[in-house]
């Protein structure tokens, strides 16, 4: 989604995971706590400390009403709510942690010169048949969960997090690498998914631009990210950096194909996929059910880490860029049902994302919760 950064919240700090607050324990939870807990710099008496305050309190009366009603019956019995560090964000402020065009469709990223089929011949295994439970996690093939703070780079870091993956699972070494750097330099001309950077992509996009135009990724340390606040720098890879990542391609699954994607996350790795998170951000932990299944918005690139079952409900395992003090620990587990290909709704206003220039026309079916199914791609041939 094409978006101007806002940058009113000040930063928090990987060190609010700890603090974050139990949710039993949120009657008596105060906004001067959350400031303290947070690390947040708004001083009394001003007015966006005023402003803050009446942001927080609302929410966290919605919060501790989710975590009351126990309906058995009810979703909301499936997960709990808690406060975090974007407790206190605006409206529009969420909205700059997605970055992702629901439109940029199959038609639009075949386009793309690396874009690849699945091998020929491919038949999809039967979902019955496959694991019944898949974390790649398990795997040692996962960094840590990252923080694209207030910049629509979401894009970048998912598909830096898959390409991670993919190298470890194929050599065996696992590099922190660059989202800095696919964030900066990734070509976007027709500006699919958004103008790029801050700004909105996709993951076929830095897909694409790793397997063509790059050297490889370096590492993060070697070009570290700086785009936190929502101020954009340009594609600056230090002269002397090797490429730690490398990849030949990328292939994007059929849209709103249940079997394709759960025989992709079981079989090839991790997978970037785009979802509607426009409700996830009060997320705390359990299985997640609460998007809009009729008309979904979809607006955020995550990583599906792989998929599984608790006390009888199915999930999709996903992380996150919005740091390790959301959900559980940076994951969110989405409800998955057996009915997800037909689990469909419709976003009815394309064009309030952004599409590739010129291709922003009609509503698109969007199928599986919150979106899963509707768009999702992994890169081919990675190595170190």
């Amino acid at each position: 989604m094409e978006i101007k950064a806002l940058v009113l919240l000040l930063a928090t700090t990987l060190s609010a995971v700890s603090a974050r607050p139990n949710w039993r324990e949120l009657k008596n939870y105060t906004f001067d706590k959350f400031v303290s807990d947070f690390k947040l710099n708004y001083k009394v008496g001003t007015s966006e400390y005023e402003t803050r305050k009446n942001i927080f309190s609302a929410e966290l009366a919605k919060v501790i009403a989710h975590n009351e009603h126990r309906n058995g019956n009810s979703p909301q019995s499936g997960w709990k709510e808690n406060v975090n560090h974007m407790s206190a964000m605006t409206s529009a402020e969420k909205k700059a942690l997605n970055g992702r065009s629901k439109t940029m469709s199959l038609g639009s990223s075949g386009k793309l010169g690396n874009a690849k089929k699945p091998t020929s011949g491919y038949r999809a295994t039967a979902v019955k048949d496959l694991p019944t439970d898949v974390d790649w996690r398990t795997q040692s093939v996962a960094t840590a969960v990252k923080d694209q703070g207030h910049c629509g780079s979401c894009w970048a870091f998912a598909s830096t997090a898959v390409i991670e993956s993919h190298v470890a699972i194929n050599s065996g070494l696992l590099f922190d690498l660059s989202a800095q750097q696919v964030a900066a330099c990734s070509p976007n001309p027709n500006e699919c998914g958004g103008s790029g950077n801050c700004n909105g992509a996709t993951a076929e996009i830095a897909f694409d631009y790793v397997a063509g135009a790059s050297k490889g990724i370096v590492e993060s340390y070697m070009y570290p990210y700086t785009e936190y606040f929502g101020e954009e720098s340009g594609c600056n890879v230090p002269i002397r950096a090797s490429g730690k990542g490398h990849i030949d391609g990328f292939v994007q699954l059929e849209e709103n194909n249940y079997d394709d994607l759960m025989n992709a996350v079981a079989t090839e790795g991790p997978i970037a996929v785009s979802v509607d998170a426009s409700t996830w951000h009060s997320y705390d932990s359990g299985i997640f059910d609460g998007c809009d299944q009729d008309k979904p918005d979809i607006n955020h690139a995550v990583v599906l880490m792989g998929y599984g079952e608790d006390n009888g409900q199915k999930y999709w395992l996903i992380r996150n860029s919005w740091s390790a003090s959301f959900g559980e620990a940076g994951y969110i587990r989405v409800a998955r049902t057996d009915s997800e290909a037909t689990r469909c709704g419709s976003d009815t206003t394309p064009c309030d994302g952004t599409a590739c220039a010129g291709t922003c026309d009609q509503p698109v079916n969007v199928c599986g919760t919150c979106g899963m199914l509707y768009d999702s791609s992994y890169p081919t041939g990675a190595t170190a």
